[in-house]
């Protein structure tokens, strides 16, 4: 089990990088402004916050890869960094929308049972 929670926790790990890159580099181009739905008015106003949530977004990817490097000794890195993404997740659910329920917190929480039961 645990090559298949590891396949996951990266696939995670994996998402979280696309959003860097989204929200730290892409936030005011045409695929920024499409993913979240905005104007190029409101992506100008809000470029900054959008870089530092992406900033926080890779310190999630990268606590997720560390876990997986470290090997068995990385279980409980893997877990407290899936947790954060899960707590993230619900929370970004519900302040600004169901889909990322879906598209963060679902995923890290599968991750999560997947590490839970390896």
């Amino acid at each position: 089990m645990t090559p298949i929670a590891n396949i996951v926790v990266g696939l995670v790990a994996a998402l979280h990088i696309y959003f860097l890159v989204l929200e730290m580099f892409l936030w005011d181009k045409p695929l920024g402004l499409r993913t979240f739905r905005q104007t190029p008015e409101h992506a100008a106003i809000s470029k900054t916050l959008a870089a530092n949530q992406g900033l926080y977004n890779g310190f999630l990817a990268a606590g997720l890869i560390w876990g997986i490097t470290l090997g068995p000794a990385g279980a409980s890195v893997k877990i407290f960094f899936l947790c954060c993404v899960v707590v993230a997740g619900v929370y970004g659910a519900a302040t600004v929308g169901k889909k990322i329920l879906f598209v963060q917190a679902l995923p890290a929480a599968i991750g999560l049972a997947l590490v839970l039961l390896s």
